[in-house]
């Protein structure tokens, strides 16, 4: 899924600076599809499909009662693992979605489903997922078994769904034998609901404005079996042929090309069957179908199909070209990088109105929001593009890890998405070669996830099988440690195996588990087979090296003294004082790769094998300097002897190009968070910053906003946020002047897209720090625009940063100008910004308005809702007012949402990010202890984590807010 958390970045950087920071994120965490659809067992089955009455949101009316509650717990069905007694091999499913409202004004579907599966130990009960469907019973049953291949069959003795745990459960009067094969055959109901999971329904208006309804799915993690019954976990592969009996107005389309379509009359009218090949052995958590009015353009890369679906209108104006372009050569990339051929014949991507996640792997069909999938060049900023292209590029990964070759238990989520995370680098490099988008994983990845790896709260990448259980646990696996550090510490090891190394590891993994699944020690196995084939020296095994990576949370910080060489490393924790209550079996210790070099040389890479150790190389003579993880290729964070520390400020303050440009944003970066964690001062910190009125590249920029964003949230409502706006002032105008300069006065755009990314920080910071000039631009932007609504005068790179000048400086009129470009919008990367953007107001009677505005759909889709409430909460105006708004709401959000949506840590977290004074602390016990009974879902991790950030907020803003003022002061004292 993807997941990434991808931010869009012109809608990212408005937020950094206008304290949207962490909201906008349109992101994504990867959900993904996996519907199986049944093949009638006779031409008229959909005729007896027909239920009792209509789904209810639990069971079925016709369902007979389950046993007693009284049945001890420890029953196979009040377990959440399937038993290991039966394997399933294949699949027919055929699914009826109705796309018009029945008597009761709900949507359904109807269908009929056989599996056919093995018993590996004899068992007198079959357990299979089940979830909201309602059973057309047969006789007294929820469903049938049959012999195959002739064997006999012992009769069903009762049946019942076991709600808590999501089960049909199926006893026996007799043993199924050991090594013989079974059929089980149901016919179901479901309601076609809007809750984005499983098999359910998305909505449009089209420019006629009729309201348009398809059905589509959404299976990953635990949402299959909401489809159909089936053995829904990842390592029970088995073939699938689904069949859609659809509208003949409408298209159908599943994992695999149509084998054949024929019409039918069922109960009087006619009806499509689409009947699809069958699939190659595969998870249920990876099948997908889709029956829409969507078009779709197409071309072929070698035998592959390559189809890009949306809304008829999107498609007709141009929006799905930029996938289609890019989908070819990324195809072909991993094929070179897996040296493995595309696994299927087609590769559809479609994009979807209404998705909860960023996009969704499903093999051979993969869904997308449609920001994730659709590009319009004249809507959408480069940013959009880059998020296209990166998203395309992760769900391709997948298509072979994955897909291909499946994890056996969630508990090892983090390698199936962290190599995704890593790889769609490599992919989108290759489709945009001139972009250098592989330096952006630093920002991207390995610093957004540090924040979170540096807590107490934090968890290592690799869980135990026994520790993820239910939906909502296997829910709250997919987070920035899963995606982030998973692609971070996945790239330090290509790194210092070398890419050619890290692909012959990865290609004999892929070859030998082709359609099986896998644990991450499979993996270390078969890197350790390339290792020692290519002779690659190294410390220890890669398994020994990687253990100490995955196995126990967070990094380390490492400290070299350059007048001794002594260097040593630290668990890095933001707040030093904080106690890790989870033990790890080594020590907190890592095995660290090191590279380095000096102002006259690169050196060769230094393995820290111990807590410390002294190396002579390290001692520098006081005019030169070290530095340490060039590239920043290993993931770390790294502390120097003040002498070193100030050798490097003096090279940035007369030459800072002889540093490398990622190393100037890991000056900044490190310094900022040493100082969060008391290893060096923060006058240190805010010195990395001065030499930045002469820097003009994006990634030290990136870094200064992201850290300085920071000391925003804390001070924002404080007397040191009047001196920290002015030598905001100071630093960003040469970097506004040299864009308005290059740019020919914003009617440009610059080449490079590090170069468009920093024109828009450039116009973000001038903006929202108040600077004239800027404000002014955006006023005569919103003049000329309103003179002409039709005629859109502002470039989209600028749009996000100029939108939310208007709103924040326009008042009333502006909102409501921007709300009803936002109603009209029809690109959807134009109304994500339009939605952001009316966030900034600075009105607490237009937030409180706009919060109310995301509990009704007709007005901000479901699937933004959430990031809508965090934009407004990133406003320092809105931030109260959303922290009462969902203390209000909680229990109806939760019950709106579900406690599985990823949505809510992302909401925890957004609106406690200001919280530091013991206030808001006890603010935040009080809504713990309040809504115990409801729980938090998703966000429960983040609920603990957002106490640890608001205690250490409370003591840095106590320790530091009397030095940051007078620095501030005395930076801007001549102003």
């Amino acid at each position: 899924m993807a997941a990434g958390f991808f931010i869009s970045k012109s809608v990212g950087i408005v937020a950094i600076v206008l304290g949207l920071g962490a909201v906008a994120t349109i992101i994504a965490l990867s959900v993904v599809y996996a519907q199986e659809k049944n093949k009638p067992t006779d031409p008229g089955i959909a005729d007896t499909t027909t239920t009792t009455a209509a789904p209810s949101p639990t069971a079925a009316p016709n369902t007979t009662a389950a046993p007693s509650t009284t049945a001890a717990p420890n029953n196979p069905w009040n377990r959440w693992r399937l038993p290991t007694t039966l394997r399933p091999e294949s699949y027919e499913v055929t699914l009826q979605p109705f796309l018009t409202p029945d008597a009761n004004n709900t949507y359904i579907f109807k269908g009929n489903s056989s599996v056919v599966f093995v018993c590996l130990e004899a068992t007198d009960l079959i357990l299979i997922h089940s979830k909201k469907l309602n059973y057309t019973l047969q006789g007294s049953f929820h469903t049938s078994l049959h012999a195959v291949d002739g064997s006999s069959v012992p009769s069903i003795s009762n049946t019942w769904l076991e709600i808590p745990t999501q089960y049909l459960v199926v006893q026996l009067n007799g043993l199924l034998q050991q090594g013989k094969r079974y059929r089980l055959v149901s016919i179901f109901t479901g309601e076609l609901a809007d809750d984005l999971a499983g098999f359910y329904r998305s909505e449009y208006v089209d420019e006629l404005g009729n309201k348009k309804v398809v059905a589509t799915t959404q299976m990953q993690a635990a949402d299959a079996r909401k489809a159909f019954p089936c053995f829904d976990e990842p390592a029970m592969k088995a073939t699938f042929t689904v069949t859609l009996i659809h509208p003949s107005d409408h298209k159908a389309i599943s994992n695999m090309p149509a084998r054949s379509t024929w019409k039918q009359q069922i109960d009087g009218k006619s009806w499509n069957v689409t009947e699809f090949q069958t699939t190659p052995k595969m998870s249920t958590y990876l099948l997908a179908f889709i029956v829409s009015q969507f078009n779709y353009v197409h071309n072929n890369s070698g035998n592959v199909l390559i189809r890009i679906w949306g809304r008829p209108k999107a498609i007709a104006e141009g929006q799905g070209s930029y996938a289609l372009k890019v989908t070819g050569p990324i195809l072909n990339f991993f094929e070179r990088h897996y040296n493995t051929a595309y696994p299927l014949p087609k590769s559809d991507q479609v994009g979807l109105p209404d998705f909860n996640a960023g996009a969704m792997e499903n093999w051979g069909l993969v869904t997308y929001r449609e920001n994730s999938l659709l590009f319009d060049n004249t809507y959408s900023s480069i940013g959009n593009k880059e998020r296209v292209v990166t998203v395309i590029a992760h769900e391709l990964a997948h298509q072979w890890f994955g897909n291909l070759v499946t994890l056996q238990w969630w508990n090892d989520l983090w390698l199936n998405e962290g190599f995704a995370s890593y790889v769609e680098y490599l992919g989108a490099d290759s489709a945009e070669p001139t972009w250098n988008i592989k330096d952006l994983m630093v920002l991207n990845e390995v610093y957004k996830v540090m924040a979170t790896d540096a807590l107490t709260t934090s968890h290592p990448l690799s869980f135990r099988e026994d520790e993820i259980n239910t939906p909502a646990q296997i829910s709250e696996v997919f987070d920035s440690i899963s995606y982030s550090k998973g692609a971070s510490v996945l790239r330090m090891l290509s790194d210092f195996l070398t890419e050619d190394v890290f692909k012959k590891g990865l290609q004999s993994y892929l070859h030998t588990f082709a359609y099986g699944s896998t644990t991450y020690l499979n993996l270390w196995s078969h890197l350790q087979k390339a290792v020692m084939e290519n002779n690659v020296s190294l410390p220890q095994s890669i398994s020994n090296i990687m253990d100490r990576w995955t196995l126990q949370m967070g990094f380390p910080v490492v400290t070299v003294n350059t007048r001794t060489g002594f260097i040593k490393q630290n668990h890095f924790l933001l707040d030093p004082t904080s106690v890790v209550e989870r033990p790890s079996v080594f020590n907190y210790t890592w095995i660290v790769p090191i590279t380095w070099k000096t102002r006259e040389t690169i050196g060769d890479r230094y393995w820290l094998t111990k807590r410390s150790a002294i190396k002579n190389q390290f001692k520098v003579s006081s005019s030169s300097w070290l530095l340490l993880n060039l590239n920043v290729s290993g993931y770390f964070r790294v502390n120097y002897n003040p002498e070193n520390w100030d050798q490097l400020l003096r090279q940035l303050s007369t030459n800072h190009q002889a540093i490398p440009v990622i190393n100037r944003a890991q000056i900044i970066d490190d310094a900022f968070n040493l100082a969060r964690a008391k290893y060096v001062s923060v006058t240190l910190a805010l010195n990395t910053t001065r030499f930045l009125s002469r820097e003009t590249a994006y990634m030290p920029w990136e870094a200064a906003l992201n850290n300085l964003h920071y000391f925003q949230l804390m001070f924002d409502r404080s007397e040191v946020f009047g001196v920290m706006t002015k030598y905001m002032q100071k630093q960003v105008m040469p970097l506004f002047n040299h864009y308005k300069n290059i740019t020919n006065g914003w009617m440009d755009i610059p080449s490079g897209l590090m170069d468009q990314y920093n024109e828009i920080n450039a116009i973000s910071t001038a903006c929202s720090y108040g600077i004239t000039e800027c404000q002014n631009l955006s006023t005569e932007y919103f003049r000329k625009w309103q003179q002409n609504v039709t005629n859109n005068p502002i470039p989209p790179n600028l749009r996000s940063s100029i939108y939310c000048s208007m709103v924040a400086t326009g008042g009333e009129e502006a909102w409501n100008f921007i709300w009803e470009r936002f109603k009209e919008a029809t690109v959807v990367s134009e109304a994500d910004k339009l939605r952001t953007a009316l966030s900034c107001s600075l009105q607490p009677w237009i937030l409180s308005r706009y919060l109310q505005y995301t509990l009704d759909p007709n007005k901000i889709r479901k699937q933004d809702a959430t990031a809508t409430i965090n934009s407004i909460a990133s406003n320092v105006v809105g931030q109260p007012l959303a922290w009462d708004f969902i203390r209000g709401n909680w229990r109806m959000l939760f019950s709106q949402y579900g406690g599985g949506s990823f949505s809510f840590s992302r909401l925890i977290l957004s609106v406690t990010q200001r919280f530091s004074t013991e206030f808001e602390l006890q603010q935040l016990e009080q809504f713990k202890a309040d809504n115990q009974d409801i729980g938090f879902g998703s966000g429960t991790r983040a609920l603990e984590q957002a106490l640890e950030r608001t205690r250490a907020n409370i003591k840095w803003v106590k320790e530091n807010q009397e030095t940051v003022l007078a620095w501030f002061q005395g930076e801007t004292a001549s102003i």
